[in-house]
């Protein structure tokens, strides 16, 4: 199993200081995979457990897993930010009672550029067949602002990624090494947008076929 050196994640932690942000999940799974699926940050339930995706996405994101004959133990799971980004709401209780607690909410530019030395490290080492972008955030973090996943889901793309020149840089630059990557819908658009699941679907079998004709080169 292939985990960041803890160099690296000291880095990652020092960086993020001072955002609204919690706790720290390192990315899973084996160093050779077929597949590196890069999500957005973690969420409650994975502060709380420290493993990517055990919430009811991580479910969704099983399935769709499953459904091209592979489990979490044969890919690497990460995301662009590792802490828990997240916001200070109201919540109505059954007694009728109003409580403050913390809700998730995207990562910010700055957030993402404060935990970019983490991802850089893993797409250098990890070393994937392919890429799978989950979401806006993990395709924009390679890609650029630029790159939709409404225009580029479950499409091959070969690029350049972005990634920080030095720790110092707040700027990317494009890497000199070609990844393979399809994008495609995070998980938990479909509970919100059920839209989505038939294109989310076809992803996953286009993902599935790619995977197959990699095997037999």
């Amino acid at each position: 199993m292939f985990r960041i050196p803890e160099s690296i994640a000291a880095v990652g932690k020092e960086r993020i200081k001072g955002f609204p942000v919690e706790g720290f999940v390192y990315g899973e799974g084996p160093e050779r995979p077929e597949l590196m699926l890069i999500g957005e940050a973690p969420g409650e339930f994975e502060i709380v457990d420290g493993i990517p995706f055990v919430g009811r996405a991580g479910k969704e994101l099983m399935r769709s897993l499953g459904s091209i004959g592979l489990s979490r133990e044969d890919v690497y799971i990460t995301s662009a930010v590792r802490s828990r980004p997240y916001r200070w709401g109201m919540k109505k209780e059954r007694d009728g009672t109003l409580t403050e607690r913390k809700y998730n909410r995207p990562p910010t530019q700055k957030e993402i550029l404060a935990h970019a030395p983490v991802l850089d490290y893993e797409l250098a080492n990890v070393k994937p067949k392919l890429i799978v972008t989950l979401g806006n955030v993990g395709l924009q973090r390679l890609l650029g602002k630029e790159a939709k996943v409404t225009e580029l889901h479950g499409q091959l793309l070969e690029k350049p990624v972005r990634c920080l020149p030095d720790l110092s840089s707040t700027a990317y630059e494009w890497t000199e090494r070609l990844y393979r990557i399809v994008p495609t819908f995070h998980p938990a658009s479909v509970f919100y947008r059920p839209s989505h699941r038939p294109d989310l679907d076809a992803d996953w079998l286009s993902i599935g076929k790619l995977l197959e004709e990699m095997r037999n080169v």
